[in-house]
């Protein structure tokens, strides 16, 4: 797997319980700063996850490599319920989204955009979804950067409980206009 092309994904709920070692691998991992679990223990992440998979408003799945390897963390939610409440108005058929690829010692060329673009295409793959809604931390400059380069469009900065945020913005149109371009 050497070039974006001929990376696929396939996508699995997370487990909780059997997940949370590796999560813990993830997210504690100095490159994973930006999630903010870097002195998480592994109770923790179990916990926290186990919060999620009984939130019927926020949900985490693990994307999967073509050998069937857990290669990805992908979070969705409802901006209305969940993360956003009160920061921005939402529309019918917002969604939120976050991901999170792990550090390795052996970097793919185009990995991380080829899975935010998995990530985004899975969210349109629902009909309901109309936008999906983005809350980086503002000093995430190449999250940022990856956001734009599959359409998303920033707003304006808001003032989360936990940090700076760039809200930003991805219809189904510019995301097909932003793969398209590739």
């Amino acid at each position: 797997m050497s070039t974006t092309a001929t990376l696929t994904f396939a996508f699995r709920p997370l487990d909780p319980l059997k997940d949370a070692e590796l999560l813990h691998s993830w997210v504690t991992h100095p490159k994973a700063a930006y999630w903010m679990m870097q002195d998480a223990r592994l109770e923790d992440v179990e916990r926290a996850y186990m919060e999620i998979a009984a939130d019927e408003h926020h949900h985490a799945l693990l994307g999967t490599g073509e050998d069937g390897a857990p290669a990805f963390l992908m979070e969705y939610y409802d901006p209305a319920r969940r993360e956003l409440v009160g920061l921005y108005e939402p529309e019918p058929g917002d969604v939120g989204m976050h991901f999170l690829t792990p550090a390795t010692g052996t970097p793919v060329h185009g990995f991380t955009r080829a899975v935010i673009t998995a990530v985004v295409a899975r969210l349109f793959e629902d009909p309901a979804t109309r936008r999906i809604v983005v809350e980086p931390d503002v000093r995430n400059t190449a999250v940022h950067a990856l956001n734009e380069a599959v359409g998303f469009v920033p707003v304006r900065e808001i003032q989360k409980p936990e940090k700076r945020a760039l809200l930003s913005f991805c219809t189904r149109e510019r995301f097909e206009q932003a793969v398209a371009a590739v």
